[in-house]
């Protein structure tokens, strides 16, 4: 291929591809790289942030798309099926999609932060202390998802998700914000699969997107609010992103396009100094976006540990280049000679975006917008961040030792154990061994220490007797952890992304596919760890979302790695074009089919729906003028911010320790001062009697529906009815 592209012409199907799936990681990354900043301004605002984010998504676009090299070969098939598989997966979900509103669980909670943020532009939310005559012991304001501070309300969680959920708001309202989920599903895919053309080959792209889609976590991530799917794309798509600027070089070098694998074994030519700039700056962009990746997930950090050992790694290489000129006419070790193809060029561009990323935008909107959540996990957050420092003093350490370190290797003086490749290929399977005896071995524990680790017991101890368990409140099932991998993309897959981890593992450490290091570091590091411990209540589907950023996705990517693999296999063995296509025709089903039957029991069964109609109902029965006092705990959590948020009045909940319903001598009081402070006092409750002494009772929401399933030892295949109601009085 000439380095000259002919742009007179239509461009081709593997350039479209290969644009269309970075897309999503722009689009996301430039809205978030206004909205963070303008929401710690307070001036989230439609117009500010659209023209904002529209400036800097010209420059992201500028960085990454400008005279890419037509590296990714597909046809105009592949490149259709990659984006039909995102388009119906985007409809589908739309049409299931659900109405998390009343907090219950996480969904709500991001949900009601995007109201607010949408809505007002600014945190944190005001008590609006005076609507209520003033400070009173027996008011409160912090419910479940939100937290008290300096006398305000601040949401749980970071404020990405809600950043990115909130234009769908300004769009359509309330339903405009529950139909971005699905949207923001549809860009997954396309994520997902561009991240396969990438590493494995165009061909096997719609592929990896259908298995991705159909599968039924992500089917569920894609129907609500969650931050899980928007971390997706963030971290794969700042992978691709790198592996594009690495394309850069070696085109700008070589005049050399293909694959990821054609790549890493081309030679290392200087590259001309304007497209190696260009190559910089999209390896600063792709660190960039890895930090930005904490601003939706505090969970990040310790996704991103790989990209921070990564970026070490290629300074240390950069500087044995320098150090040791007589590399250049010597045959360097098994896995410098891969990295040595362009990447150490990427070490200083991709940790400084990486610290921009953490310290200029995520790091604050931790700080300032999401301090109590933070307070709240420290005691996971604080053994975290330590690690964090570790691997950064290990990692400097490294960059700077590693020259001297590695000089006999590179002389020829020592050599690495010529069986380490084979080696490490056998720990990579025997390590998925352990996890699956795991369950036959042990039992993952926790005894409750503190009041949230009670509250959980208590949940497990009724989700068990709900599925005729054995009831024992300290089981977390984490044992159980690659099983429910297995439930939703099947052995099969599994088997196939372990075989091509152990394949990849060796044929890196002998020098080959330098571009699956970042990406393979990436999925084992978090697949292991969360397997280890998904700290999260072990209820399915509710689990399944701590495998949905990286696990599922970097599972089937290398799947399907796995069943090229295969492929090649039986061509090398001399069968011909048909047998081959029957071992990728088989292998592809083999995929499919489990990851599909397992999704049909809850796919076509959207859950808590009508809910924006309950609450918009009960919005337009309560005053514009009111005061709102919830008298009952259920009440308080799910509809406290609800009322607050939605329906905009001032609301707040009685001091309800240690009886369920607030006492009446407390509620005569704060119905005095409601009138005095010239408001309309309004009392909500979920029974009529709770409600009825004050004044004459209305059911103001009477909403019949389905939830989630809670299953812990099965795959879950249906929903559960779920009712609520509310009653006003007006005193």
């Amino acid at each position: 291929m000439s380095a000259r592209i002919d742009h007179t012409r239509w461009p081709s199907a593997g350039r479209v591809l290969a644009v269309v799936t970075v897309l999503p990681v722009l689009l996301l990354a430039a809205w978030l790289l206004a909205g963070v900043p303008l929401l710690l301004l307070g001036w989230f605002r439609p117009l500010p942030t659209v023209l904002l984010a529209a400036a800097v998504l010209c420059g992201l676009a500028a960085v990454a798309l400008r005279r890419l090299p037509e590296w990714v070969d597909a046809t105009a098939g592949q490149a259709l099926g990659v984006v039909g598989v995102a388009a119906a997966s985007g409809v589908f979900n739309a049409l299931f999609h659900t109405e998390q509103l009343a907090v219950r669980r996480d969904p709500a909670t991001y949900a009601q932060y995007t109201v607010w943020v949408a809505e007002h532009g600014s945190l944190p939310i005001p008590a609006h202390l005076g609507a209520f005559g003033g400070p009173d012991p027996a008011l409160e304001f912090v419910t479940i998802g939100f937290y008290g501070m300096d006398g305000a309300i601040v949401p749980q969680f970071m404020p990405g998700a809600p950043i990115v959920y909130a234009a769908g708001h300004w769009l359509g309202g309330a339903i405009g914000m529950l139909l971005t989920p699905p949207a923001i599903g549809a860009l997954a895919v396309l994520t997902v699969a561009g991240l396969a053309a990438r590493l494995v080959g165009a061909a096997w792209a719609p592929l990896a997107a259908a298995v991705f889609a159909v599968c039924m976590p992500i089917l569920y991530t894609s129907r609500t609010t969650f931050s899980e799917i928007p971390s997706l794309i963030l971290l794969l798509g700042a992978l691709a992103l790198l592996l594009d600027a690495h394309a850069r070089t070696i085109h700008a070098g070589t005049a050399h396009a293909g694959t990821a694998h054609a790549r890493t074994t081309a030679a290392g030519t200087a590259p001309a100094s304007r497209p190696l700039t260009r190559a910089r700056l999209g390896a600063a962009l792709a660190g960039l976006i890895f930090g930005l990746a904490v601003s939706v997930r505090i969970d990040g950090l310790r996704d991103l540990l790989p990209v921070l050992v990564f970026a070490g790694l290629l300074i240390a290489l950069r500087r044995m280049r320098r150090a040791a000129p007589a590399l250049a006419g010597t045959e360097p070790g098994r896995l410098q000679r891969g990295l040595m193809a362009g990447w150490p060029e990427f070490g200083w561009p991709l940790l400084g975006g990486l610290a921009v990323g953490l310290a200029l935008l995520s790091g604050p909107a931790a700080y300032v917008l999401s301090r109590p959540y933070l307070e709240y996990l420290s005691g996971a957050l604080v053994p975290l961040l330590a690690i964090c420092a570790a691997v950064l003093v290990l990692t400097a350490a490294g960059a700077l030792a590693g020259p001297y370190l590695a000089r006999p290797y590179i002389t020829g003086r020592r050599r690495l154990p010529r069986r380490l490749p084979d080696m490490a290929a056998v720990a990579v399977a025997l390590l998925m061994a352990a996890f699956a005896v795991r369950p036959f071995v042990s039992t993952v524990r926790r005894v409750p220490t503190n009041p949230a680790d009670a509250l959980n017991a208590g949940f497990i101890s009724q989700v068990q007797e709900n599925n005729g368990l054995a009831v024992d409140p300290t089981r977390l099932y984490y044992e159980d952890s690659l099983y429910w991998v297995f439930w939703y993309i099947g052995v099969p897959t599994v088997a196939f992304a372990t075989i091509a981890a152990a394949l990849l593992v060796r044929r890196m450490l002998r020098g080959g596919e330098a571009a699956w290091l970042l990406p393979l570091a990436v999925i084992g590091w978090t697949t292991v760890t969360t397997l280890i411990r998904p700290d999260i209540t072990p209820d399915h589907p509710w689990a399944a979302r701590r495998l949905v950023p990286v696990v599922l996705p970097g599972l089937i990517v290398l799947g399907v790695w796995g069943l090229r693999w295969a492929k090649e296999k039986a061509r090398r063995k001399g069968y011909g074009s048909r047998p081959q296509t029957y071992v990728a025709a088989v292998g592809a089903l083999l995929m499919l089919v489990p990851t599909a039957v397992t999704s049909i029991g809850t796919a076509f069964t959207p859950i808590e729906r009508g809910e924006l109609a309950a609450v918009e109902g009960l919005c337009r029965r309560i005053p514009p003028d009111a005061s709102v006092l919830i008298v009952d705990r259920a009440t308080a959590d799910r509809f406290t911010q609800v009322v607050r948020g939605m329906c905009g009045v001032p609301t707040a909940k009685v001091d309800l320790p240690p009886d369920p319903v607030a006492a009446s001598a407390d509620l005569g009081r704060l119905l005095d001062r409601i009138r005095s402070a010239g408001r309309r006092p309004v009392l909500l409750g979920a029974e009529e009697r709770q409600v009825q002494p004050y004044g004459t009772a209305h059911k103001v929401l009477d909403l019949k529906t389905r939830q989630d399933e809670r299953s812990l030892v099965d795959p879950p295949n249906a929903t559960w009815s779920f009712s609520m109601t509310v009653w006003m009085s007006t005193p």
